[in-house]
């Protein structure tokens, strides 16, 4: 079917489309500077010109999962591996502080080694510290327990991409130790616990098809979430899919825009994938409806370590320390930072 502007106002007025509209949009770059216009519209009658910073704190590199397109699997012999102590994440928190972010996100592999012990302690400590902050996990699949535990020590708010909600095409991308049923599980545990909840997927990933993509937003519609994460599908040449090229930033884009118009509340990071693909990618995402950016509060010394793919952006505006240089990026594509908690905005 031919997509017209009639096309892009019912996704404007009614946050739908068919499965057959929604291809039909996916696969067309036509109309998508009146996307993007409709998309900041909804998000400025939302969440006005504000872009919530949050603090990244890539506490551990280490992972037991073998997920064939990730650069810290537990398969690749060759990474450097760290893990920072108790203490040393605390130190992250505190210049994030000093720097005005009142919400810090703390990101792992699946790491044994932090225990759900040690994860309370390092959460309760942050938050008797900075008792005015929002404490956001990102360690991956747990047990229901595990999360509950995390939530009364403190944190929440919680990250896990479903990846892929297509059976198939998630079976593709990760070992059979691993399912999409349980990674749907987790996020539907997360939620009835009462986190703010984030799923996502990549954009171009390996053998996905635009079919897939409407799986991933019919998914997304069911869960309902607080946060979306999307970002283009970037190789890494030490995993078993080193061979399929980067996903695109114009679907990237166009997917930020349609997610904008399908869920007005929602938050919407310009990650850092945006930024490696592309100079000005997470300035084109936050005009495509994005509000989110999470800047690196990780010591210097770790950053390249995380590369979960690779040539990462992790200098300049994407280093929490150059708040300067990423306010006037901000400003330049006409939004405005802002460091407070930034909780979701659902109506009442």
């Amino acid at each position: 079917m031919n997509i017209s502007k009639q096309t892009i106002e019912k996704l404007y007025t009614t946050r739908n489309l068919s499965d057959e509209e929604l291809l039909s949009l996916l696969a067309c770059d036509t109309w998508d500077a009146l996307l993007f216009s409709l998309a900041d519209k909804v998000r400025r009658s939302v969440y006005g010109d504000a872009v919530y910073i949050r603090g990244l704190i890539e506490f551990s590199n280490f992972c037991k999962n073998n997920c064939y397109y990730c650069g810290i699997r537990a398969g690749n012999t060759g990474a450097t591996r760290y893990r920072l102590s108790p203490e040393e994440i605390l130190s992250c928190c505190k210049e994030g502080y000093r720097l005005g972010m009142r919400t810090f996100v703390l990101q792992s592999g699946e790491d044994p080694f932090y225990s759900d012990e040690l994860l309370c302690h390092i959460i309760t400590n942050i938050k008797s510290n900075f008792p005015d902050c929002a404490i956001t996990l990102s360690v991956g699949e747990k047990s229901r327990e595990s999360y509950q535990a995390y939530f009364d020590a403190g944190a929440a708010r919680y990250l896990l991409r479903h990846e892929a909600a297509a059976d198939a095409l998630y079976n593709r991308l990760h070992p059979a130790s691993m399912s999409a049923s349980g990674r749907r599980q987790c996020l539907k545990d997360l939620k009835s616990i009462g986190y703010q909840v984030g799923a996502g997927f990549m954009v171009g990933a390996p053998f996905q098809t635009l079919s897939d993509l409407i799986h991933d937003l019919r998914f997304l519609q069911s869960l309902d979430p607080d946060m979306i994460g999307i970002g283009p599908y970037l190789t890494h040449s030490q995993t078993p899919l080193h061979m399929h090229e980067n996903g695109s930033l114009a679907l990237t884009l166009r997917l930020l825009a349609i997610l904008r118009l399908m869920f007005p509340h929602a938050l919407l990071p310009a990650t850092t994938a945006l930024a490696t693909v592309a100079p000005d990618g997470r300035e084109k995402g936050l005009k495509a409806g994005a509000n989110v950016i999470m800047p690196n509060l990780s010591p210097v010394s770790v950053r390249q370590l995380y590369d979960i793919y690779e040539n990462k952006n992790c200098t300049g505006a994407e280093s929490a320390q150059c708040s300067d240089i990423l306010r006037i990026q901000i400003e330049k594509a006409g939004y405005r930072m802002v460091t407070d908690i930034g909780n979701v905005k659902r109506p009442l």
